[in-house]
């Protein structure tokens, strides 16, 4: 049975301190600060995992493709029905547009996600025998698929290491000032050569949950932060720790997570499908 996640901001369960990290911070201090946050990390979120509801490589490709300007649980909520109906790559390519549109509608921009559907299914049953594949220079070809999305489905269909830079681990690596970049692949490079391959992928999703969690865009959980005493921008939002408390989300606030089918050690709720109340 997996722990509960600890929402205080210290060991003591009081506000935590403003940090003391230099100005002219070296390379080697900022490395050991970024590693000694991604352990910090794994003991807050030991079950982190993708938030997308997937059975094999190619319900992750497309449920990757979907998650683009909206949220994974309305993603998690589209697809149940998308896949009964085009289990296949082959399905996938002979369907009928307007069919696929009023499916992932709930998603947005389902017209251009329509497209890139087709097209990137079409491309699998032609080019690679309705195999989704598992490596990054031939997943970037397929229509719809960048970096993001390439490396989503190679650290958690395959097991192949990857960064997925996405809204939230953008904002949090700048906020911990580990790089000031905004470009993704710029991001993706920096963040590279702080961490050693094998901790790509779960960095990866211990940051992206850390950032729907407590590091919020607008009022991040200061005061309920467990790495606040390695954090350069501690103090942008609430600090005092009960307040700070009831901004937490998904399963740290006790509400139901993004999933409808999460991992069996996670401790949160599974999310409600959707049109259920």
């Amino acid at each position: 049975m997996a722990r509960r996640p600890a929402v205080t901001s210290s060991k003591t369960g009081t506000a935590a301190k403003a940090p003391k990290i230099p100005k002219g911070e070296s390379h080697l201090a900022l490395v050991r600060r970024a590693r000694r946050i991604n352990r910090e990390l794994a003991e807050v979120y030991p079950y982190a995992h993708p938030e997308l509801d997937f059975r094999n490589p190619f319900e992750l490709l497309v449920a990757t493709v979907l998650s683009a300007q909206t949220t994974d649980l309305r993603v998690n909520q589209t697809t149940p029905a998308l896949f009964a109906a085009y289990p296949t790559p082959e399905d996938m390519a002979a369907a009928d547009p307007e069919e696929m549109e009023e499916l992932i509608r709930p998603t947005g921009f389902f017209r251009a996600k329509t497209k890139s559907l087709l097209g990137l299914s079409a491309a699998l049953r032609d080019d690679f025998g309705g195999e989704v594949p598992g490596r990054l220079e031939d997943l970037v070809k397929l229509p719809g698929v960048g970096r993001k999305t390439a490396n989503v489905v190679l650290g958690n269909a395959f097991g192949v290491p990857g960064i997925t830079v996405d809204t939230h681990f953008g904002r949090l690596v700048r906020r911990w000032k580990w790089t000031d970049e905004e470009d993704p692949a710029k991001v993706e490079a920096v963040i590279a050569d702080i961490f050693p391959k094998s901790e790509w992928t779960m960095l990866s999703h211990r940051v992206i949950f850390h950032g729907r969690r407590i590091c919020h865009a607008r009022k991040p959980a200061c005061g309920a932060c467990p790495v606040a005493p390695l954090c350069p921008s501690y103090g942008e939002g609430e600090t005092d720790p009960e307040k700070a408390r009831k901004l937490l989300k998904y399963e740290m606030g006790g509400y139901p997570g993004q999933r409808l089918s999460p991992p069996p050690d996670f401790p949160g709720k599974p999310a409600p499908a959707l049109g259920a109340v």
